[in-house]
């Protein structure tokens, strides 16, 4: 990747929250924007947006009063199998538009709810129809449980909801039994801001408090998130804007796809005519072919960090690459387990299907490399007790740090995207990211984010190719024999037999689905 100075490293959103406000307001003429969450009341952290106002909202205010165009496209989510993220983008886009009105009628901003126009085919719908139902009818019971003003307010919220539903003459509403509704599986999941065509903000993180974590993560288990973000200069934040142009227009199919530069993204469009699909037909897949590149070249340490592991192509790349150089290691940080899992509850098929997928993929690499694997989770330094019925918000009785970071260190090449190590990310959901090569750069990326795992003042041997991996096993097994508030850094083993007793095989869906 060309660039201008060298990219800036934001661990955590302590670091990338008060960035990102500088950037708007540096921004001199055009902000350009695609996030999956974007939320106005998240609040403002750097002294220099907190001179204009105390929330986000304020921010873009301020923003627009001075002139500057902002065009944001949020993703929009299925409305029957995440409804919840449904309302929150449409709040969202409500009080953006609210902001506008306040920044006067001189304010040029351009907002829209995006969802991935792929659909599930009719066949794989019915099939799934009663538990499409079902759903439904959960939801017009929460809803016929609100005051009538509140699902009034719920209901212009959740608009492709309200489609689904019949207002009785009373205000209560049910289901329309037919047609059966349609999914959308795919989502927009890029994180991603370009400022007058020269700076980009790209990475995994996006805008809400529900994300905002600093590195000491002292905050409750379900409040922790650790996420990575870059800004960079130079011609890729051109090509991102372009990208941004374009990318809903290629997934519709209306228009065909182009090279993207510098810029690495996954990109698909809806299937036509095949009555029996499941999700989107892949059309780009440079983040997938720069992991698999960057696998075949590695001959020394791979550092990987990722909310999910499940993706059985790029494990039989590194399989394959660890078969091929007796002298790879790899070390691969992950959550104690899905957010969903660990502090939601959600424990049904989709979640069952996603950790047998994950295990599955783990137990080929620990075939594959041996004792030059590490696997690790991290948890915080204090005991905690399990919220779920399988202590899955655990590890080794301390609750887990939520790893949401999703970066990629080869040797002297670093990825940095919104995508995760599964097959959604790598051909299904819309996504964005960059590759960095300047060796100093890649160094500094791949050493912050080992130390922040790490005790204070960890040696040499955590960070050198030959003897990392040892390293980290030595500590992490050392931390999982202490109590938890002696323990050295945050680093523990990942516990791959939870999600092995956890997973179910569901032989009828695409892996791409988790």
């Amino acid at each position: 990747m060309t660039q201008g100075s060298p990219p800036a490293i934001f661990i955590t959103a302590a670091e990338a929250y008060p960035a990102l406000e500088r950037a708007f307001l540096a921004a001199e003429a055009e902000i350009i924007g695609s996030f999956m969450v974007f939320d106005p009341e998240t609040r403002l952290r750097s002294p220099e947006a907190l001179a204009v106002g105390t929330r986000w909202f304020d921010l873009i205010v301020h923003c627009l009063r001075r002139g500057v165009a902002i065009r944001l496209t949020l993703s929009d989510f299925d409305p029957v199998a995440r409804s919840k993220g449904h309302r929150a983008t449409w709040r969202a886009l409500r009080l953006l538009q609210a902001a506008a009105e306040v920044a006067g009628p001189g304010a040029r901003l351009e907002v829209r709810a995006a969802r991935h126009p792929a659909s599930t085919g009719w066949i794989p719908r019915l099939f799934i129809s009663p538990l499409i139902m079902a759903r439904l009818w959960r939801a017009a019971g929460w809803l016929n449980r609100l005051a009538p003003a509140l699902r009034s307010t719920a209901l212009r919220d959740m608009p492709g909801l309200a489609a689904l539903m019949r207002v009785r003459a009373d205000g209560r509403v049910r289901p329309r039994l037919w047609p059966v509704p349609v999914l959308y599986p795919g989502t927009h999941h890029q994180k991603i801001a370009v400022f007058d065509r020269k700076r980009l903000y790209v990475g995994g993180l996006d805008l809400n408090e529900r994300r905002y974590d600093d590195p000491d993560h002292r905050r409750a288990s379900d409040q922790t998130w650790h996420d990575v973000q870059l800004l960079v200069e130079g011609p890729v934040a051109a090509d991102a804007a372009r990208h941004l142009e374009r990318f809903e227009a290629v997934c519709a199919g209306h228009a065909a796809p182009e090279p993207t530069g510098d810029l690495l993204v996954t990109l698909s469009r809806k299937r036509r005519g095949q009555p029996w699909r499941f999700g989107p037909d892949p059309l780009m897949q440079g983040i997938y072919d720069a992991h698999l590149a960057a696998i075949s070249a590695a001959k020394g340490l791979i550092y990987l960090e990722s909310q999910y592991f499940r993706d059985g192509p790029l494990t039989r790349a590194l399989c394959a690459a660890a078969r091929r150089r007796p002298d790879l290691r790899l070390i691969l940080i992950l959550p104690g387990a899905p957010e969903e899992l660990a502090f939601e509850g959600k424990d049904g098929l989709d979640s069952q299907m996603g950790e047998w997928h994950q295990a599955r993929c783990l137990r080929r690499l620990k075939r594959a490399f041996g004792a030059r694997l590490f696997i690790g989770g991290p948890a915080q330094r204090r005991r905690g007790r399990a919220r779920q019925k399988e202590g899955r918000d655990l590890l080794s009785d301390a609750p887990l740090i939520y790893v949401h970071a999703k970066i990629s260190v080869f040797d002297h090449v670093a990825l940095v995207s919104s995508a995760n190590l599964n097959g959604r990310s790598m051909r299904w959901d819309t996504e964005a990211g960059v590759a960095l090569h300047d060796p100093a750069v890649v160094s500094d990326l791949r050493n912050r984010a080992m130390a922040h795992w790490l005790p204070d003042g960890a040696d040499a041997r955590f960070f050198s190719s030959e003897t990392a991996v040892e390293a980290w096993r030595g500590l992490a097994l050392s931390n999982a024999a202490r109590a938890p508030e002696a323990r050295q850094g945050f680093i523990l083993p990942y516990d791959l037999r939870a999600a092995e007793k956890f997973g179910t095989p569901v032989p009828f869906l695409p892996p791409e689905m988790v």
